[in-house]
């Protein structure tokens, strides 16, 4: 007999602890504290590199007549200190929103810190400072590895503390449209968001409360009220924040509760709804006064794709040389496990829809695509413009390792070298899942098809097809150099893990 799975219904009887209560002097006081954090280990991190270069002379032996002793170096270190909160400071890194990855973060804190070490440097110059130039390199890469690790323990330090409920923010959702419902899906499976939803409100006739399900288990959302009701809940629940995803068509509802937010001093976020775009797809400007709302364009070009092409030219070829070796023992391998060719081709859609023959180790057995609308029939389900199964039966012992790896994909850098494929982008599909797109869908193949992407670092195949598309887009429409080494850098953990790989 099949168990019956449980709902989870979020408690109203919720009280916020004094921590919850005074959110803005609790931020006060981590930020006060991390500032402290931050300017010790500067002042350690020269400390450390006089001990390295004068204590035990890495880098080359030190004469007598050379040696320093680290009071010398103090008021360089207090200057680094202060120099690298200033900077820091003016950058916004003490106040980044809690989206911010540690990408993009360590990137500001290596600038932050360069530009304060240069600081340092020319005021050494300037007076006539002329120790071992190795103690400020070595306190500049000690300093990074310091101001990072600092991060990387506090975001996991934030993360536990809001896993076990500490310091959330209590959230009210506007709206159970799609997207109210998949904000409600994301705070109710995801705990180390640092949201605790209270519940949700809604005019809609017949809403009762919803079953939201998650990866572990179904939970109940409350009903809290109708929008009439929002500042009794508001106060009642202690929310902290109101996140309002209604459709455009209840815009005037939408301003409504925006200002009923301002007057009762409650933070509020908007989920846009505008033509269905998002906001980072917008380009507003003005003209005489008048707002002027135009999209972006899906796609790279100009100098943006000569740009993109030198890098991947470039990446392919070293990495063909590179992987030359290995790529021959996979083959070897392929071809004394198995019958059949060592190569996989198939007919795939590049861009502007040009087809080409996609290369890959084969990890199936030989005649495998004849198999294909067999399991696609007896897998109704699936869709078929994404159609991949966890178990396929039709994978080979060395194919099963190839594909959870994505070893099996290392002979598409020659596609990547000849410019039919980019290091990232889109996913390139066959034929027959290009048939069965939608109209909007096909703004994805105005983009070169890459190895990796957006849809490989945020869930590979678990994601719907949907979901790949308007990553794909939001890919095409901020790309940039930094985007895609922070693509290529997540898809590493990704691959290792064999997250989403069957």
């Amino acid at each position: 007999m099949q168990k019956t799975q449980t709902l989870a219904p979020i408690a109203p009887a919720y009280r916020p602890s004094v921590a919850n209560s005074a959110f803005p002097m609790l931020r006060l006081g981590v930020r006060a504290t991390q500032v402290v954090v931050d300017a010790v280990l500067a002042f350690l991190a020269f400390y450390i590199a006089h001990q390295l270069r004068y204590q035990h002379e890495i880098g080359g032996h030190v004469r007598p007549i050379d040696w320093r002793a680290f009071s010398d170096f103090e008021d360089r270190a207090f200057l680094f200190a202060g120099l690298a909160f200033v900077i820091l400071l003016l950058r916004g890194v003490y106040w980044l929103p809690r989206s911010t990855g540690l990408l993009d973060e360590s990137v500001m804190i290596v600038g932050g810190l360069t530009t304060a070490m240069a600081g340092v440097i020319l005021t050494a110059f300037l007076t006539r400072f002329v120790p071992s130039r190795l103690v400020f390199i070595y306190a500049w890469a000690l300093a990074i590895v310091f101001f990072i690790a600092r991060r990387i323990g506090s975001r996991w330090l934030r993360a536990a503390l809001w896993r076990r409920g500490k310091f959330v923010e209590r959230v009210l959702v506007v709206g159970t449209g799609e997207s109210g419902r998949r904000l409600m899906e994301a705070m109710l499976s995801t705990p180390s968001l640092g949201y605790m939803l209270v519940g949700f409100a809604d005019d809609l006739p017949d809403t009762s409360d919803l079953s939201v399900a998650t990866e572990h288990r179904v939970h109940r959302a409350t009903r809290l009220g109708s929008l009439d009701d929002l500042e009794r809940i508001v106060n009642r629940q202690r929310v902290h924040e109101v996140i309002v995803a209604l459709p455009a068509s209840r815009l005037n509802q939408v301003h409504h509760i925006i200002e009923q937010c301002r007057r009762q001093s409650v933070q509020f976020k908007v989920v846009p709804d505008l033509l269905q775009l998002s906001l980072d797809r917008v380009d507003i400007a003005e003209v005489a006064g008048l707002p002027l709302i135009g999209v972006k364009p899906a796609t790279i070009q100009g100098s943006q794709r000569l740009t993109k092409r030198a890098i991947d030219a470039l990446a392919a070829t070293c990495m063909l040389i590179a992987w030359a070796m290995p790529m021959a023992l996979i083959a070897i391998a392929i071809k004394l496990t198995s019958e059949g060719p060592i190569l996989f081709r198939q007919t795939r859609i590049g861009r502007d829809g040009a087809r080409f023959t996609l290369l890959k180790f084969r990890c199936m057995v030989d005649g495998a695509e004849e198999m294909r609308d067999e399991l696609m029939a007896a897998h109704g389900a699936q869709d078929p413009r994404l159609f991949k199964l966890r178990d396929d039966p039709r994978l080979t012992p060395i194919g099963a390792i190839l594909r959870r790896s994505s070893l099996d994909e290392l002979p598409q850098f020659w596609h990547v070298l000849r410019g039919q494929m980019s290091l990232v982008g889109p996913r390139p599909q066959m034929p027959e899942e290009v048939a069965n797109y939608e109209p909007w869908h096909f703004q994805r193949l105005a983009v070169t098809p890459g190895l990796t992407g957006l849809w490989q670092v945020n869930g590979r195949s678990n994601l719907s097809f949907d979901e790949m598309v308007r990553l794909d887009l939001y890919y095409a429409e901020h790309w940039s150099p930094w985007l895609d080494m922070k693509i290529v850098l997540r898809t590493i953990p990704a691959v290792l893990s064999g997250r989403g790989a069957y």
